[in-house]
């Protein structure tokens, strides 16, 4: 036997399970994308089921992504180095669980219980997977394996809500969650099979993973996802009332412009995968801000041409918007992965997107309270980016860049 051989094949069967994983949990990333939108647009359903108010149909969504945005980096701070791999797989496990007991329950608080537990499954399997993903990548393909996953997190969004939404109008809202469920399982399951050991950082006691907090480095990766949230997030949240205004077209059918945001963000999140091998995190974010400031600034004066131009500026912002986060997190295990907390690194900037999101959702609401123009909702968006922008020059002023150990010493071998 030739020993080269048998090491070139070892390498090569690794490439290849490590490619399946990844594909794997983009695709349980496809169903997260999937119940963290869907329960939106099944609220009047379930309203009706359960015979409930709207306002408290609605708390629904609150319970998802207060489990999400809290829950989860408590628990990844929980689990141990050396049991990443069974974290994700029982993380997983979890969601999909909860899907389904949502979609059997017959009560709507068991229902608003259910889905707090799936909030926080999907929290803890997006970060350990993210962290997951890295890990059995090789150092020059990282960005693009995180990029897959941002990716089929944004088309479960785009593509999976809407056919799930068309399946519960005709078969019920249990079906929805259902199809969730579904590919879940069929996620867990190749996950199972496919995905290799992840190896260990060291091993660190709970009350050490709060120095994380005492990262400046990670504490501003952090801000600039919140504050790009308050901005990008926020702001799709007032795409109708904006686009309904009788100055910009009084557009009354707001579904091809959603349709536009959310297939630029399909197509950010994966484009931006070869850029993150090729410049440097922190100066791609600050190009993605600068382009989603500009995109923010350009929708008012776009549509007030008219509301066909509005879709150059939205499929532009839904495209940043998206692909932002793929640096982001690209950064943060680069600066804690060697140091065993990566994962909780990529929960806590998960938990900034979505508190930035209901920031950005509170000011558009009292903007739209005082009666403010309707462009005064995009341009305080894009003033919000610059402010992201202006931060993120601090980094590259002060070389506040964090450095990957394992691509370091790949270059001094060299």
């Amino acid at each position: 036997m030739n020993p080269q051989l048998d090491a070139d094949l070892d390498r090569q069967q690794g490439s290849r399970s490590a490619t399946a994983a990844v594909y794997l949990i983009a695709t349980g990333a496809f169903a997260l994308g999937m119940a963290s939108y869907v329960t939106a647009g099944l609220i009047p359903m379930i309203q009706q089921a359960f015979d409930v108010q709207v306002a408290v149909a609605a708390q629904l969504v609150t319970a998802f992504t207060l489990a999400y945005g809290i829950g989860s980096p408590v628990f990844v701070a929980m689990l141990p180095a050396q049991r990443q791999r069974f974290g994700l797989l029982v993380a997983l496990a979890l969601f999909v669980i909860a899907n389904v007991a949502s979609a059997l329950v017959d009560d709507f608080v068991s229902l608003m219980i259910w889905r707090a537990i799936a909030g926080v499954g999907a929290g803890v399997y997006l970060a350990t997977g993210i962290a997951a993903s890295a890990a059995v990548s090789a150092p020059e393909l990282r960005g693009k394996a995180i990029a897959l996953i941002m990716g089929g997190m944004a088309s479960g969004t785009v593509l999976g809500v809407p056919v799930s939404l068309l399946l519960a109008e005709r078969f019920g809202w249990q079906m929805a969650l259902w199809l969730v469920a579904f590919l879940g399982f069929i996620s867990w399951v190749g996950l199972v099979v496919k995905l290799p050991a992840i190896p260990a950082g060291p091993a660190i006691p709970f009350s050490r993973k709060l120095a994380l907090l005492g990262d400046h480095k990670v504490l501003t990766i952090l801000m600039v996802s919140l504050l790009a949230a308050v901005a990008s997030l926020g702001m799709y949240t007032f795409m109708v009332p904006l686009m309904a205004a009788a100055e910009y077209g009084g557009v009354t059918n707001i579904t091809p412009y959603l349709w536009v945001w959310g297939l630029g963000g399909v197509a950010g999140s994966f484009l931006v995968g070869p850029l993150v091998d090729r410049i440097k995190g922190p100066m791609l974010t600050f190009l993605i801000l600068v382009t989603l400031s500009v995109s923010l600034f350009a929708l008012p004066a776009a549509a007030a041409i008219t509301p066909w131009l509005a879709k150059v500026p939205i499929a532009v912002w839904g495209a940043v918007g998206w692909a932002l986060q793929v640096p982001q997190n690209n950064e943060l295990i680069a600066a804690r992965g060697h140091k065993g907390d990566g994962n909780l690194a990529v929960a806590l900037n998960e938990s900034a997107l979505y508190l930035g999101s209901a920031l950005g959702a509170a000011a558009g609401g009292f903007i739209l309270l005082l009666q403010m123009p309707g462009w005064v909702l995009a341009v305080s968006a894009g003033a919000v980016s610059v402010i992201a922008a202006l931060l993120q020059i601090s980094r590259l002023i002060h070389g506040n860049v964090p450095v990957d150990p394992i691509v370091s010493r790949e270059k001094n071998c060299a």
